[in-house]
């Protein structure tokens, strides 16, 4: 891919959220002030109490802030005594108390719904991350087993990165070929689905990127299947953004299962430049705004966020340089954390910041804004990583530094803080390794061809979207499953 660096940036992006968090209306905030006391049921009654209105975008803005209410509702669902018994499982004495001590402390995730305690729908897996004294009782409770001799390691697959890099005055080694196998099913009897029912589904589908090459499709079922064009750089990126296999099925028996099915293959290669602080340059003089300006409401320049970003760069001009001590804040100050829906979410950076808390996309969103608000160009980029071990769906970042060009960057994976190499160390700023699945080149795009409803996520795109007959279907009305083979298998 090149880049189109005076190409200007359009004068509105897709936002990649619902369009209740770009909304102005006066009842949409009402509602999102009534949210945020935890009267779900009044936000939701002023939502529908004022008379019609003639703007249609206001209409659906509407719309969809009660269909983010009700999967609010789902992101915090489980009550006091099913959450007490699913801490017990790992915590065999823990309490009722024990719960309040974690919950005040900020350590379990919950929130007031109508005057009841509802908790997270994912705990206690963010319990066991920030709790120091549950992790304590957990493993008491259940000893930690040592890993299995001669298991892989990610440390292992970055050692064997910086071998071949030695080997090679390549920057894209260690090629590891992928066969994936992606299959989205629309259980039998689900409801709203009926005879005659007209299904459109879209699943991810690999790039062709600079580290990716050789995509191919083997398979798809139905057989109707037509994939997205390949997404092209520029400012924006155009062509398939977010790429897609897309189908399209009428159908006839809605008592049996709906299975689309994609067989794909493609090379996935590390990709490790030699980066030295002195050789960065400033950006071009034609490079004008491309990848540095505001994109709301996920990439905003907060007062707040930009007093911290001027207290970290201070009068630092290298633009490598800035990236890293951005890179180095969020590894110091973020705690990872299992995530809200991203629908949920009205902010990413901002949400980031104000919680020192996220996972991969929420963290990589703030790295993004973060460089922007440096004079740094960054952007998206996400799809699954396959390592042997821990497969699943993934968001990390690339930001711009002359002369190498667009450089990876995780925010989420941090410092490799296990190792005392510092190549293995700091790999994951400006490096990636070969176990990924390249999906999407940027955020919040159309999809192909686009979908009509609220998409389940209207930012990321990664286990697929789904409509029947105009109407979304969320991710508790479809199963995804990703499997995949390498060559040479990973070690």
């Amino acid at each position: 891919m090149t880049t189109t660096l005076a190409q200007a940036a359009p004068t509105t992006q897709p936002t990649g959220a619902s369009l209740a968090f770009t909304s102005d209306d006066p009842v949409i905030n009402k509602s999102m002030d009534l949210l945020s006391e935890g009267k779900f049921k009044d936000a939701d009654a002023a939502l529908t109490a004022p008379g019609p209105t003639t703007d249609p975008s206001t209409v659906e803005a509407r719309q969809q802030m009660q269909e983010i209410i009700k999967r609010l509702r789902r992101e915090f669902s489980v009550d006091e005594k099913e959450m007490l018994a699913r801490v017990r499982r790992s915590i065999p004495d823990a309490t009722v108390e024990d719960l309040a001590k974690w919950r005040n402390a900020g350590e379990l995730g919950c929130d007031e719904i109508d005057g009841q305690l509802f908790y997270y729908r994912r705990e206690p897996v963010n319990l066991f991350r920030f709790s120091e004294d549950a992790k304590k009782r957990r493993d008491a409770a259940h000893p930690p087993k040592p890993a299995p001799e001669g298991q892989w390691t990610l440390e292992k697959h970055l050692q064997q990165i910086l071998a071949a890099r030695m080997d090679s005055m390549e920057k894209e080694i260690l090629p590891i070929h992928h066969k994936i196998t992606f299959t989205l099913t629309i259980p039998a009897n689900t409801p709203g689905v009926k005879a005659g029912s007209n299904a459109r589904v879209w699943l991810p589908y690999p790039q062709e990127y600079r580290q990716q090459k050789n995509v191919k499709l083997i398979k798809a079922s139905p057989e109707n299947a037509q994939i997205a064009p390949n997404g092209v750089d520029g400012n924006p990126v155009t062509g398939g953004a977010q790429r897609t296999i897309y189908f399209e099925k009428k159908i006839d028996d809605p008592t049996k299962d709906q299975v689309f099915r994609a067989e794909y293959e493609y090379d996935s290669y590390a990709y490790y430049p030699i980066l030295v602080d002195e050789k960065a340059e400033p950006l071009p003089d034609n490079w004008g705004n491309a990848y540095l300006e505001e994109r709301p409401p996920h990439i905003l320049f907060t007062p707040e966020l930009k007093a911290q970003v001027a207290s970290i760069v201070g009068v630092e001009m290298n633009p490598l340089v800035k990236a890293r001590l951005i890179y180095n804040w969020i590894d110091a100050n973020m705690k990872y954390c299992a995530e809200q829906e991203y629908s949920c979410i009205p902010s990413f950076s901002t949400k980031a910041f104000q919680t020192k808390k996220g996972d991969c996309g929420i963290q990589s969103m703030l790295f993004i804004t973060m460089c922007r608000i440096a004079g740094v160009p960054a952007r998206w980029q996400s799809g699954w990583e396959t390592k042997p071990i821990g497969t699943s769906q993934h968001d990390w970042t690339e930001f711009y530094v002359a002369p190498w060009g667009w450089l990876p960057a995780d925010p989420s994976y941090g410092l490799q803080k296990q190792s005392n190499d510092p190549r293995i160390r700091e790999f994951y700023f400006g490096h990636q390794d070969s176990l990924r699945m390249i999906v999407n080149l940027d955020y919040g795009r159309d999809l192909i061809p686009p979908k009509k409803s609220l998409r389940s996520e209207p930012a990321d795109f990664q286990v697929g979207e789904v409509e029947v007959d105009g109407k979304n279907l969320y991710y508790d009305d479809f199963d995804y499953d990703f499997q995949f083979e390498q060559t040479p298998p990973v070690k």
